[in-house]
């Protein structure tokens, strides 16, 4: 079926996060962020760039609060940030390595991010029930 949600469809909405946030700051001077505090040639560039980037930011913000609530994403900001504690706690991230810390710290709110946009499919799977948008959309009316 056309709209239906699996892993691959959450990894791609994931995926989309770590860029967004990737593309937005990153501790590898590559960001929107290194681009405007270094350059000045190109504001009206800049300016359109940060436009979209802060729509996008905004819809999978205003997504993700609708989607889960605001005890839904402490909640998995905690399980995330959890899960970096481990990886810090098991020497596979360096708590010395500050690019690395911030990198993971992205990644975790990218985390949260992906699971906002994802989450009503995700909750659809899980309990069987569908949206009043998904029994429209297989309505033969």
């Amino acid at each position: 079926m056309l709209h239906e949600f699996n892993y691959r469809s959450f990894s791609v909405r994931w995926l989309g996060c770590i860029v967004l946030m990737l593309a937005t700051y990153n501790p590898y001077s590559s960001s929107y962020y290194h681009w405007i505090t270094a350059d000045s040639d190109h504001a009206s560039l800049q300016v359109l760039v940060g436009l979209l980037l802060l729509i996008f930011h905004v819809v999978v913000i205003v997504a993700t609060v609708r989607s889960i609530g605001v005890v839904g994403i402490g909640l998995v900001t905690a399980l995330f940030s959890s899960a970096a504690w481990v990886l810090i706690d098991n020497r596979v991230v360096a708590v010395e390595n500050t690019r690395a810390v911030v990198l993971v710290q992205l990644i975790v709110i990218a985390s949260v991010y992906g699971v906002g946009v994802s989450w009503s499919h995700i909750r659809n799977r899980l309990s069987g029930q569908v949206d009043s948008t998904d029994v429209a959309q297989l309505s033969p009316l």
